[in-house]
């Protein structure tokens, strides 16, 4: 099962690379970064199965202490796109963790349908740009996986806030 998430995912997010800027020969998001989000403390993977079939999936990693909550990874499977899968995923998330303050996510900049998908869809807000002025601390290298050094440093980040969350403060 971990194998098809990894293939699945890696599928998603090559062919949404390789859209904007052609051809690839190595993995825009490596294995071991996969791998690396399955791993952190409070982290929860699921698929998303739809007539007994994989559609798609997500990693969230939960904060139970600052109820902070970040939305790792999130793919509609290859072929199952533009179907609402994704939303039916990110309103499952969210249902599932009714606590959280705060939800933070990622995209690069060329995802325009990420880009859309989050802000027009979910509820998301663009709260950071991160580029070679502005770099993301988190980057070991400076760039983000397999992406390359011009795409890998330019990155959206995002936050929604529960608003029915009553224990929150804003």
């Amino acid at each position: 099962m971990i194998k098809n998430f990894i293939n699945d995912i890696q599928t998603a997010f090559q062919e949404s690379y390789e859209a904007v800027f052609g051809y690839c020969p190595q993995m825009v998001l490596p294995q071991k970064d996969i791998e690396e989000s399955f791993i952190k403390t409070g982290s929860q993977s699921f698929f998303a199965i739809q007539e007994n079939k994989i559609v798609g999936g997500a990693v969230v990693v939960i904060d139970t202490d600052t109820n902070i909550n970040h939305l790792e990874l999130l793919y509609v499977k290859s072929g199952c796109q533009s179907k609402g899968i994704g939303l039916k995923i990110w309103h499952e998330i969210e249902k599932m963790y009714p606590r959280t303050k705060i939800w933070e996510t990622y995209t690069p900049y060329f995802d325009r349908r990420n880009i859309h998908f989050y802000v027009n869809k979910c509820g998301f807000h663009i709260v950071e740009f991160f580029n070679p002025s502005h770099p993301d601390p988190n980057l070991k290298d400076g760039t983000a996986g397999g992406i390359n050094k011009e795409a890998g440093q330019y990155f959206f980040r995002f936050e929604k806030y529960n608003l029915s969350n009553k224990n929150s403060v804003y």
